[in-house]
């Protein structure tokens, strides 16, 4: 049900901003002498109808995703930039602000050791902790 109100949703916010350019161009725009031939306008709303569509199926899925509240300790993650001794991870595929207290390089696998507001604490993951195990 939820889908199905986005959906109608995106489709009449669409046609309203299509009618708002239309607008624009065909009353507003040659008040100040600008004026924008036929095509221009149709491939004007052509970009617009697509930014539309690409920004529904996005959005879309995005509603359809299960939130997580926050990883837990111990999940692994793995760094989307250089921590040092703030920057951003990839936990269960969310993007989450990250800090260290050491400098851990783009690319590698961390564990998260603690939650502080919405910053998780990370450590790196050495591959001899595998050998431990």
């Amino acid at each position: 049900m939820k889908t199905h109100h986005y959906t109608i949703y995106s489709i009449v916010m669409s046609l309203l901003q299509e009618a708002a350019l239309v607008a624009v161009v065909l009353w507003l725009l040659p008040e100040f002498g600008i004026n924008i031939p036929l095509w221009g306008l149709i491939l004007m709303i052509v970009a617009l109808g697509t930014y539309g569509y690409v920004a529904y199926r996005i959005g879309k899925n995005a509603l359809a995703r299960k939130p997580i509240v926050s990883p837990d300790i111990g999940s692994r993650g793995q760094t989307v930039s250089t921590i040092s001794p703030k920057g951003y991870v990839r936990v269960r595929g969310e993007l989450w602000q990250a800090s260290s207290s050491s400098t851990i390089d783009i690319g590698e696998e961390i564990i998260v050791v603690a939650i502080k507001e919405m910053t998780l604490l990370v450590n790196p993951v050495h591959n001899d902790d595998y050998e431990n195990k």
